[in-house]
């Protein structure tokens, strides 16, 4: 962006939350003040009642020329923001107003310092990856599509299950009667992957995980598989049940029997805004409220002369 156009923001935002208007009306004076220009979705800008903004109609042309996206709200709310932001490679900062909001950076209390960071271009961006997701039936495509978090492959009608081949690279895995099948990245990972009993992955890994829903066999555990990678799930064509393909709870198409899903790396990562240098472990440990009354760090190690974890100036454990 040259440095003689106007710094653009594009303020996104849950309208139908009370909280998340009267945090837009904060975070739109705090930019304006800061001689930012605010840049609004038409079909938010109602709700808003923000002014001065710019008004923009075509979602796929929302991020153009932005310099960030800011999103209030919850995870839904910034998986939103990712798909606005995603052609332009556009970073995304979300701030929670959600509940355990794993995407977002930061939390609504923090919002001038969050403000004050996208003003002094103080904040960093990190890339994540994405999935490419593919439908096919009898070879011919019928519907493609990307997920940040993930993609998952459920039952259509309560009462069916489904009948899955899984394959890995071309080579069949198994044969599953499930509830479905969810495939995440590391993003993901925290998420519906994490809900349906997988692994917790950290950001920096780049791999691809899947995760059986209440499958009926005795090898259904989940699996990491490497980024390069195609995994493909197949409904079993003699299965009469159809299932639904949803890709982040945002984008979805019903799968008839015979129909293949396949999924790898995808081509566009999305981009992240980060404000703070926290580690992901320390982000692990606040949104889960995990215990950690009680720990001893290296420094009070060292302190109290206990140096049996301690590592010496080559990395080692001294003894």
């Amino acid at each position: 962006m040259a440095e003689h156009e106007p710094r653009r923001v594009l303020l996104v935002t849950h309208t139908g939350r009370e909280q998340a208007v009267e945090v837009a009306r904060d975070a739109h004076r705090l930019l304006t003040d800061a001689g930012l220009q605010v840049r609004l979705l038409a079909d938010e800008a109602e709700a808003l009642k923000l002014n001065p903004a710019e008004l923009v109609d075509d979602h796929e042309k929302a991020a153009l020329d932005v310099e960030l996206i800011m999103v209030l709200g919850g995870d839904g709310s910034i998986l939103r923001g990712a798909e606005l932001a995603r052609p332009h490679g556009t970073p995304v900062l979300g701030v929670n107003l959600g509940h355990v909001g794993f995407l977002a950076e930061a939390e609504v209390d923090d919002l001038e310092r969050i403000v004050q960071v996208v003003v002094d271009r103080s904040y960093t961006v990190e890339e994540r990856m994405t999935l490419a997701v593919d439908v096919r039936l009898d070879g011919e495509l019928i519907f493609d599509t990307w997920a940040l978090n993930e993609a998952s492959v459920e039952k259509a009608a309560r009462e069916r299950m489904l009948e899955v081949m899984v394959e890995v690279d071309d080579r069949p895995l198994s044969r599953w009667g499930c509830d479905g099948v969810v495939v995440a990245t590391p993003t993901g990972s925290t998420a519906y992957a994490f809900s349906a009993g997988g692994p917790i992955v950290w950001p920096e890994v780049e791999a691809i995980l899947m995760v059986p829903l209440s499958a009926h066999a005795l090898f259904s555990r989940p699996i990491v598989v490497a980024p390069t990678s195609q995994l493909s799930i197949e409904l079993v064509p003699s299965w009469h049940g159809r299932g639904v393909l949803w890709c982040d709870g945002r984008r979805m198409v019903e799968v008839p029997p015979g129909a293949e899903i396949q999924l790898r790396r995808g081509s566009r990562p999305v981009r992240l805004a980060r404000a703070h240098e926290a580690p992901f472990t320390d982000r692990l440990v606040a949104k889960f409220d995990l215990p950690v009354l009680g720990w001893r760090g290296a420094a009070e190690r060292k302190r109290n002369g206990d140096a049996r974890s301690t590592p010496d100036a080559n990395g080692q454990q001294e003894t």
